[in-house]
C-alpha cells in the first residue's frame, strides 16, 4: 500500500498526542493540588514549552543529519524515558517543584527535533501516496486533535480512580508505539539528507533564521502564532485547570471542555481536507482564527455552565482545527525542501518564543485578579491579535507560493487534477 507509511505516521501522531494529552491534564492538577499555587503549576508548564522552543530553534541541522524518520524515532524514545522518570522523581523526591520542572524542560527539549523531522517528512509521505498536500494536512490535523480529544477526558477520569503516576507512565508507552510505527513503516519512502553535507552547523542555523526574516508573510505567521500560542498555552497549562478545581470543581469537567474543543478540531481538520483545496485561504484563515480565540475566552469568563461551555469549545475547536492545516500547507509550498528542517525548527521556536510568559502571566493574572477576570483579559488581548490578517496587506498573499517556487507541490496538483 504506497499510503500505508503516510498513515503510520499519522496513527503514530494520534497515539502520541493521546499520552501527551493526559500528561497535560495530569501534571497541572497534580501540582495546583500538591501546592495550592496556580503559579507553581505555570512553573512546570513553562519549563516544558521553553525546553520545547529552545531544542526547537537549534535542532534543526541535526535533525537533517540524522534524518527525518531517525530524527522522529529517537525524540520519542527519548521522550519516553523523560516522562517515566517524572514518576520515580516523585517517588524518591515527593512534591519538588523544582524537580518536575527539570524535567518537563527535558521533555520538551527531547520532543522539539521529532516535531520538525515529521513535518519535513510530510510532503514526501504525500508524494508517495498519491494524495495532495491539503488534504494530508488536514488529515494529520484530525488525528492529533482526535489525540487530545480521546486524551484529556481519558487523564480526568483516571486520575479520579488511579495514581497520576499511572498517567505519566501510559504517556510514555505512547511514546514507544510512536517510535516503532514510525521507524517500522515508513522506510519505504524516500529521504532527502544531501543537504546537510559540507555545511557547518551554525551556517545551517543561519540560514533557517535568515529564509525565515526574508519572507515576510512567513514572518507575519510566526509573529501572530507567537502571540497566540502564548496566550494558549496559559489558557490550557493554567487558566483552564485552574478554572475546573475552583470554578467546576470537577477535574471530569476539564476533560469534558478539552474534549469537546478536540471533536469540534478534529472536525475542523477534516472538513479542511476536504474542502481546502477549493477555498480561498486568507478569508478563511481569518474568519477561522476570529472565532477560535475571544468568543471561547469570553464564555468562559460568564461560566453559563457546563452543557453551554461545551458547545462554545465544540463550535469554536471547528474553526481552530482549520488553522493548523492551512498554515502547513502555506509553509510547505514556500519554504524550499533543502532547508524545511532548518526552517521548521526556527518557525516553531519563534512560535514558542512567547509561551512561557504566557504560562507565568496566567498563574500571575489567575491568583491576582480571579480566573474568571484573567479569561477576560486574555480574551481582549486574543481579539487583538486575530484582526491583524484584516489590517496587515501581507495576509492577502496567504497561499501563494514564494517568487521562483512552483505553484503546487507534485503530488498536490495531481491530487487536485483528478477532484
Amino acid at each position: 500500500m504506497r499510503r500505508l507509511p503516510l498513515l503510520a505516521v499519522l496513527t503514530a501522531n494520534a497515539i502520541s498526542i493521546v499520552g501527551t494529552s493526559m500528561t497535560l491534564v495530569a501534571v497541572p492538577l497534580f501540582v495546583l493540588r500538591a501546592t495550592g499555587s496556580a503559579g507553581s503549576a505555570a512553573v512546570v508548564a513553562a519549563a516544558e514549552t521553553a525546553g520545547l522552543g529552545l531544542a526547537s530553534a537549534l535542532a534543526g541541522p541535526v535533525v537533517d543529519r540524522l534524518g527525518w524518520r531517525r530524527a522522529s524515532v529517537v525524540s520519542d524514545l527519548l521522550g519516553a524515558v523523560a516522562v517515566a522518570l517524572m514518576p520515580l522523581a516523585q517517588a524518591a523526591t515527593g512534591h519538588s517543584v523544582g524537580l518536575l520542572a527539570a524535567l518537563a524542560g527535558a521533555l520538551g527539549v527531547v520532543k522539539g527535533p521529532g516535531a520538525s523531522a515529521r513535518h519535513a517528512l510530510l510532503p514526501r509521505l504525500v508524494e508517495h501516496a498519491g494524495t495532495s498536500l491539503a488534504r494530508a494536512s488536514g488529515a494529520y490535523e484530525a488525528v492529533s486533535r482526535g489525540g487530545y480529544m480521546l486524551g484529556a477526558p481519558l487523564a480526568g477520569a483516571l486520575i479520579g480512580f488511579v495514581d497520576p503516576a499511572w498517567v505519566l507512565l501510559m504517556d510514555a508507552v505512547s511514546f514507544v508505539l510512536s517510535a516503532a510505527l514510525v521507524g517500522t513503516l515508513t522506510r519505504p519512502v524516500r529521504e532527502r539528507q544531501d543537504h546537510a553535507t559540507g555545511e557547518g552547523y551554525l551556517r545551517q542555523l543561519r540560514d533557517g533564521a535568515r529564509y525565515l526574516l526574508k519572507d515576510r508573510l512567513i514572518l507575519a505567521i510566526v509573529l501572530m502564532v507567537m502571540a497566540t500560542n502564548a496566550l494558549d498555552a496559559g489558557i490550557a497549562s493554567v487558566l483552564l485547570p485552574v478554572y475546573a478545581e475552583r470554578v467546576l470543581h470537577s477535574p471530569l469537567a476539564l476533560g469534558a471542555l478539552l474534549s469537546a474543543f478536540g471533536a469540534g478540531a478534529l472536525l475542523g481538520g477534516v472538513l479542511y481536507g476536504w474542502l481546502g483545496p477549493r477555498l480561498p485561504m486568507w478569508p478563511l484563515y481569518t474568519v477561522a482564527f476570529f472565532l477560535t480565540g475571544a468568543p471561547r475566552l469570553l464564555t468562559l469568563a460568564v461560566d453559563p455552565g457546563v452543557p453551554w461551555l461545551v458547545a462554545v469549545m465544540l463550535g469554536t475547536g471547528i474553526a481552530a482545527g482549520t488553522l493548523n492545516p492551512l498554515l502547513a500547507v502555506a509553509e510547505l509550498r514556500r519554504v524550499p525542501e533543502e532547508l524545511r528542517s532548518r526552517v521548521y525548527g526556527v518557525i516553531v521556536a519563534a512560535s514558542l518564543a512567547g509561551t512561557p510568559v504566557g504560562v507565568l502571566m496566567a498563574g500571575a493574572t489567575a491568583d491576582g485578579l480571579g480566573v474568571r477576570w484573567a479569561f477576560v483579559v486574555y480574551g481582549v488581548v486574543y481579539l487583538l491579535v486575530t484582526l491583524c490578517p484584516l489590517v496587515f496587506p501581507v495576509w492577502r498573499r496567504l497561499g501563494e507560493p514564494a517568487k521562483g517556487a512552483p505553484a503546487r507541490p507534485r503530488a498536490d496538483a495531481a491530487a487536485v487534477a483528478a477532484d
